[in-house]
């Protein structure tokens, strides 16, 4: 995206016309992620709250954490996830289709930008609730996995790790019955 950006902006000043600087739209990306973050933290402190009081029994956090894989794997397969998928893979669109010197836009882009790309991330983010909120390796794994999604052409890699998501939802259904 800020490559794209870049791209775009150098086109523009070379023939004298007014640019934002790039990280105006960063900033704008970057504020999307930071409004999910903050939501992701709140859930997570909510649902680690009920297990703490004593309100959420071993076999409903399996069930729980099920769930979020299973939503997780079906969101794979969406329709609505191929959408943002195609948006994020090529920014050039949403660029060049509401370019402005503007910051107040550009930032703008950068959070409309933002938002497509969550799209493509937010149910692999829920499988951080079956795994564990701040295990490293599992961080690490699952933006593999939205790394070569977003690399690759086709659905392959989304219905591959949608498949293994559905399978290990159902598998974590059995442990936990």
């Amino acid at each position: 995206m800020i490559r794209t950006y870049c791209e775009i902006a150098d086109t523009a000043r070379i023939k004298g016309e007014p640019v934002a600087h790039p990280l105006v739209l960063v900033m704008g990306f970057l504020a999307t992620w930071l409004a999910a973050s903050v939501a992701f933290a709140a859930l997570t402190l909510i649902i680690y709250g009920f297990v703490a009081a004593g309100q959420v029994l071993d076999p409903v956090v399996g069930v729980a954490g099920a769930a979020a894989l299973a939503i997780a794997g079906l969101y794979q397969f969406s329709g609505l996830k191929q959408a943002c998928l195609k948006r994020c893979r090529n920014p050039f669109s949403i660029l060049f289709a509401n370019w402005s010197a503007k910051p107040g836009r550009v930032f703008r882009m950068g959070v409309e930008q933002g938002v497509w790309c969550l799209g493509c991330c937010w149910a692999l983010m829920l499988v951080m609730f079956a795994v564990g909120a701040m295990n490293i390796f599992w961080m690490a794994l699952i933006s593999l996995f939205a790394l070569i999604e977003k690399q690759t052409a086709g659905r392959v890699a989304g219905q591959v790790s949608g498949a293994i998501l559905l399978v290990w939802a159902a598998a974590l259904l059995l442990v936990s019955a």
